[in-house]
């Protein structure tokens, strides 16, 4: 049941993605409508208010050959429009491209005239299949943002798919992860991404490398590394660090050698061979690192999660 408004909440998952949200939209045959989902504390389906929920699909292209108003009159029947369409369309802030055929659109204004032809009906519920997976990086954060801003100024609940963790990372207050249809762990971003229960999340929530460890009286080795645990925790486990909690060392900790560098602008992505295993150095890019270079990493106190 989703229960909560005006929150965005992201399902993130390899399978079954639009099945979901189609569940979610009534839209799962007549079995399926017999299960009860609410929004704002009001039964949805159960009780035929399928129109409340509105789904928009990843491809946001429009091929017809209408202009934004009448493409966002083709979300809901002209006697019930009023004044919506301008409405919607001034929410997204194409009020002034409202006569604008689809070639005369960019890729972001297009998915802007999906979104508001998914307001136009006022939903209780927005669901959204990777809204933005065709739009290049820069149009992507732009619209991520303006979606963002939008669900909060309209305070509505907003169920959100998508496999790129930062995108979910930044704009969700709830993140369900989701391995071979089974929920692996639901939390706040920060929970899913400090605190991952598994190593599965901590894996698919930022590029975590996973050290092999035994705990024991609340403390975890991992060969020549010994860091702090709960005491509770006994026995194998995995220690998951992010590149960005290794830092580099002078002459302690553990040694390794650089086989890879990718520059990303602020800073260079090292892959550095160790005996324990091959991970992921972020590294300030004042300093240029070489391949074939040696060096000592250590992991920074609060920068691991023992899963």
């Amino acid at each position: 049941a989703m229960t909560s408004t005006g929150k965005i909440r992201h399902t993130i998952v390899g399978l079954l993605l639009t099945t979901l949200l189609a569940l979610l939209a009534g839209c799962g045959g007549a079995e399926a409508r017999k299960e009860r989902y609410l929004a704002k504390g009001q039964e949805l389906m159960a009780a035929g208010n399928y129109e409340k929920a509105r789904l928009e699909f990843r491809n946001a292209i429009q091929i017809d050959p209408k202009d934004a108003t009448a493409r966002v009159r083709a979300g809901e029947a002209a006697e019930r429009l009023g004044n919506y369409t301008e409405a919607a369309l001034d929410l997204v802030g194409l009020k002034h491209l409202a006569q604008r055929q689809p070639s005369e659109l960019s890729g972001g204004q297009q998915q802007r005239v999906a979104v508001a032809r998914a307001l136009v009906i006022e939903p209780s519920v927005l669901l959204f299949d990777e809204p933005l997976s065709n739009l290049d990086a820069r149009l992507r954060r732009s619209m991520r943002d303006e979606i963002r801003a939008l669900q909060q100024r309209l305070k509505l609940t907003v169920a959100y798919v998508t496999h790129d963790q930062s995108e979910a990372l930044a704009v969700s207050d709830h993140i369900i992860v989701m391995n071979a249809g089974f929920i692996a762990q639901h939390g706040t971003p920060q929970a899913l991404y400090q605190h991952p229960t598994s190593a599965f999340v901590a894996e698919f929530m930022g590029d975590a490398t996973l050290l092999e460890g035994v705990a024991n009286g609340g403390v975890v080795r991992c060969g020549d590394i010994t860091l702090a645990c709960d005491s509770a925790i006994n026995g194998a486990v995995k220690v998951a660090v992010r590149p960005h909690a290794w830092q580099i060392a002078n002459d302690t900790g553990l040694q390794g050698t650089v086989t890879a560098i990718a520059y990303q602008g602020g800073h260079y992505e090292l892959t550095v061979k160790t005996k324990l295993a091959t991970v992921l150095v972020n590294q300030s890019a004042l300093t240029k690192p070489s391949i074939g270079d040696m060096l000592y990493i250590a992991i920074a106190p609060g920068g691991y999660a023992v899963v």
